[in-house]
């Protein structure tokens, strides 16, 4: 395998917010784009490694992934190895023109491969596309709108697929959802929606932290039962976190004392840590929520071989709370007037500075794209684009084993 570039992904988005499935592209250390046959074929054997275990079976769950293909991909042969109702392939109409990878496409098509049009202008002098893809990628803010009306009046009265590229607002995204688009594409959820700004902690959220701060001065266990205690719900959901990863123990955690046994406290925080950024309460929650319990463990593989174990375990705290002024709706600085951390966490978090910073910059240079900087922080972490993107694909998988 190329093992000198980076993965990115890209989240999309469906009409209500929750996370469809995920882009995934390959960039050159410089921020570049990584595209030629053999990035193509290389892109899709990561995909088969990285999202698939030792039996195949699909880590996902119920996302999707979209890959840039290329008729170079279309021939190799890992690609039938991704499951095809979970696998969209993104193309342009050029390539389509192609008889011979038409053909190809068919054939994928008839297997359950989704395919979608890059460039749907080409709909309009075109029609029979249509018979070939299953989605159609509208770009916004790069055409008139009279252009984009004209795509738009072409698939309204179909059964195909939308998906929405370029939105620049939250009312852009409404009014395209209330059209009928199917999924956007891009990082709109990193900014706050309007009409989301909490006026404070929810009560879940305040007893989280309290618990949080309780567990951090390794207060008596029995006290911290006792605040779990009012939350029944939040006890469970608590449990079934712990349990989802299993820490290899073989046998099932059955309470609080019981987790505080096996596992110490310091395990015990990052679930505290989890359970707070599944407590929001914005219509931002879902996108929000899974975006940070990636970076945490994101974080924390880029550590693990790096870092002793405490610290690797902070690095999952400052993954997980880099959202957390999204996730509370309050500003980072008054977010973390609640929370007692240690002056190196909030450093990364208010700064993206100290020894964890490079660490959360780096997992956020892997959502972006077109990020210069990204070679850079790897290097001077010492940490190859290979293992880079194995964390990447691990903290991918492992979110996904929590069933948020």
């Amino acid at each position: 395998m190329r093992d000198a570039n980076f993965l990115v992904r890209e989240p999309l988005l469906d009409p209500k917010q929750r996370i469809l499935g995920y882009q995934f592209s390959w960039q050159r250390p410089d921020g570049s784009a990584a595209a030629g046959s053999e990035d193509d074929q290389d892109l899709v054997r990561h995909a088969v490694a990285g999202l698939s275990d030792a039996d195949g079976n699909w880590l996902l769950g119920e996302n999707l992934i979209f890959l840039q293909a290329t008729p170079a991909m279309l021939a190799e042969p890992a690609l039938r190895a991704l499951p095809p109702h979970k696998t969209v392939l993104c193309m342009a109409s050029q390539d389509l023109a192609n008889a011979e990878t038409a053909a190809a496409v068919r054939e994928l098509r008839s297997a359950g491969y989704g395919v979608s049009l890059t460039d749907a202008e080409a709909l309009v002098h075109d029609k029979n596309l249509l018979l070939l893809v299953s989605r159609v990628e509208i770009r916004f803010g790069e055409a008139e709108f009279a252009a984009q009306a004209r795509i738009y009046g072409a698939l309204k009265q179909s059964t195909m697929r939308m998906v929405g590229r370029g939105i620049s607002s939250w009312k852009e995204y409404d009014s395209c959802a209330s059209l009928g688009m199917d999924a956007f594409a891009g990082n709109l959820y990193a900014t706050q929606r309007p009409g989301t700004q909490a006026t404070g902690l929810n009560p879940v959220q305040s007893m989280i932290l309290q618990l949080m701060d309780m567990v951090r001065k390794n207060t008596d266990v029995r006290q911290l039962e006792a605040v779990l205690k009012r939350d029944a719900a939040l006890s469970y959901k608590l449990l079934t976190y712990i349990n989802s990863v299993g820490f290899g123990l073989g046998t099932e955690i059955q309470s609080l004392r019981h987790a505080v046994t096996m596992l110490g406290y310091s395990p015990l925080y990052r679930w505290l840590s989890v359970l707070l950024a599944t407590a929001g309460t914005s219509a931002q929650s879902p996108v929000l929520m899974q975006t940070a319990v990636v970076r945490g463990r994101f974080v924390e593989l880029l550590g693990k071989s790096l870092l002793p174990k405490n610290e690797a375990e902070n690095l999952f705290v400052v993954g997980m709370f880099s959202l957390l002024d999204r996730l509370l709706g309050m500003p980072m600085e008054t977010a973390l007037e609640n929370i007692p951390l240690s002056e190196q966490v909030t450093e990364a978090l208010l700064k993206r500075q100290g020894i964890y910073g490079p660490f959360l910059s780096l997992a956020e240079a892997c959502e972006k794209g077109g990020n210069a900087a990204i070679g850079a922080l790897a290097d001077s972490l010492f940490i190859s684009p290979a293992q880079v993107n194995e964390a990447h694909l691990g903290a991918l998988t492992w979110a996904q084993s929590l069933k948020l």
